[in-house]
């Protein structure tokens, strides 16, 4: 990108001499633009080619997996008491409001 702005810019100086050249002159320098051109037309060509294009599929990163949690019976008992205990509670409640 860099190169296209600096190719602009001697673009925009040579056209300001531009008018006191010969016609020749103007020729030699049109040529030369035009390989300049032909060059950056075919940088950017080149990486448009090598750019990675966006299929709009992510990708899933491989991850380490976690070793598998494990309750014991115990804790699983203590855990379904405890839900027994909220539901009963939420029951209550709507029985009590109705």
């Amino acid at each position: 990108m860099k190169k296209l702005i600096k190719i602009a810019k001697e673009i925009r100086r040579e056209l300001s001499y531009a008018q006191n050249m010969t016609i020749d002159s103007i020729l030699a320098q049109l040529d030369s633009e035009i390989a300049r051109l032909t060059q950056v037309r075919s940088l950017l060509a080149n990486s448009a080619k090598t750019a990675p294009k966006f299929t709009g599929k992510v990708t899933k990163v491989a991850t380490k997996r976690r070793k598998k949690r494990v309750l014991s019976a115990d804790a699983r008992k203590r855990i379904a008491d405890a839900q027994r205990k909220r539901w009963a509670a939420q029951k209550a409640k709507s029985k009590k409001e109705s």
